[in-house]
């Protein structure tokens, strides 16, 4: 990600950090493929860290074709954020052992002797959100307003941010 815009950078990262749990799309031969992964860190150049196994699809996946996509979804916030970015593996122990968190051990049991840890590190490329701080009876009493006056629905703050 390049720095030229700490306001974008900020945005992405608060976002990211409230949501935390996101579905990693990646390309599987003639199809998209998501699964479920736990955010560890959004670092100060606005990658995005993960820990995983080496020896999983995703990982081949991405070695196969690095452009994946980051969809964070948080339904009882009204907040959603998509990432459009460049994934890499990372095998670093340093990194691993700054980012290593306990609660992680349900993953990996040996901590990070666990054989074929590693991380996956994505470089944004693109993002967009969507965030309504409005309580799910206030977004459907505005989306049942809209529809009986004929206005168009206000869903909130949307955006993209610049990387």
């Amino acid at each position: 990600m390049k720095s030229n815009d700490q306001d974008g950078l900020n945005k992405l990262k608060e976002l990211v950090e409230e949501v935390r749990i996101c579905m990693l799309c990646t390309r599987h031969r003639d199809h998209i493929n998501s699964k479920p992964m736990s955010t560890s860190k959004v670092d100060p150049n606005g990658d995005i860290w993960f820990f995983t196994d080496e020896l999983t699809e995703k990982v081949e996946q991405v070695e196969s074709n690095p452009q994946v996509c980051l969809a964070y979804s948080d339904p009882s916030r009204n907040t959603y954020l998509s990432i459009s970015g460049t994934a890499g593996i990372v095998h670093d122990q340093n990194k691993l052992q700054e980012l290593w968190n306990p609660v992680l051990k349900a993953w990996f049991p040996a901590g990070l002797d666990t054989p074929n840890v590693a991380l996956l590190k994505v470089s944004p490329d693109h993002a967009e959100y969507w965030d309504s701080s409005s309580s799910k009876m206030v977004v459907f009493f505005n989306a049942v307003k809209a529809a009986v006056t004929g206005d168009r629905y206000d869903e909130g703050d949307h955006g993209k941010i610049n990387l």
